[in-house]
């Protein structure tokens, strides 16, 4: 489970097609949000094609505990195994195959059975905020970025990559993750996140947002440097 997580920036998690993207961002206002199949809001059993950004789950949680907390990710043979070892702020999803059990706890958390797959974080939140989870899947080839469609949201965002790699960048510049490691960034800075390489990215992802915000935005006040690479 190899994890790197970085300081700064919000993860982009609406998309688009580089051949389209320019065209799409000059026909609407910088506040509206240019979605690709699934624009991260369809259900995952809605989707029409591989290709895209879907919602596997939103769960409102209230607020949270103080201190540290982690995303906790395990998979299961069953959903009826996964349900049999879900306790406080679980969530069970079916996601790219798979049956995962999704935990927003301390570190030291372990589910009594399963496989555990990653622990991402610290996950940074405010004391006495109402948070959201919402999970999702994403699914580009190695085309597609987010370059020209800078995003931040309203809380840490979260994932973990399970095939392909990807390259983050932020005013702090940018950071390559590849298949099996996670990473985490905060609330904040705009970011903008480009799938790198020659494999298909597929990942699991988390928003916890700020239930009182919408869960991301189109920013305007920074534009990425182009330091991905191809």
């Amino acid at each position: 489970m190899n994890s790197c997580w970085l300081r700064t920036g919000a993860m982009v998690v609406t998309w688009a097609l580089t051949d389209w993207v320019s065209a799409a961002q000059a026909q609407v206002p910088a506040s509206v949000s240019v979605q690709v199949p699934g624009g991260c809001e369809t259900p995952v059993t809605e989707r029409t094609s591989e290709i895209g950004c879907y919602t596997t789950a939103a769960e409102s949680l209230g607020t949270l505990p103080e201190g540290p907390l982690y995303w906790h990710l395990y998979q299961y043979p069953s959903r009826p195994a996964a349900e049999a070892a879900k306790g406080l702020h679980g969530t069970i999803v079916e996601s790219l195959g798979k049956i995962w059990l999704y935990t927003i706890a301390e570190s030291s958390w372990r589910a009594p059975e399963g496989e555990r797959i990653a622990v991402v974080g610290p996950l940074r939140i405010r004391a006495g905020t109402q948070y959201t989870a919402r999970y999702l899947e994403a699914v580009f080839p190695p085309d597609m970025e987010s370059r020209n469609l800078v995003h931040r949201h309203s809380g840490p965002e979260a994932w973990y990559l399970v095939t392909g790699a990807q390259c983050l960048e932020t005013p702090e510049g940018a950071t390559v993750l590849r298949a099996g490691q996670s990473g985490v960034v905060p609330e904040g800075p705009p970011m903008s996140l480009t799938v790198v390489g020659t494999e298909t990215r597929r990942s699991v992802v988390l928003v916890l947002y700020d239930t009182s915000q919408p869960w991301t935005t189109m920013a305007s006040d920074w534009q990425p440097k182009g330091l991905c690479p191809k």
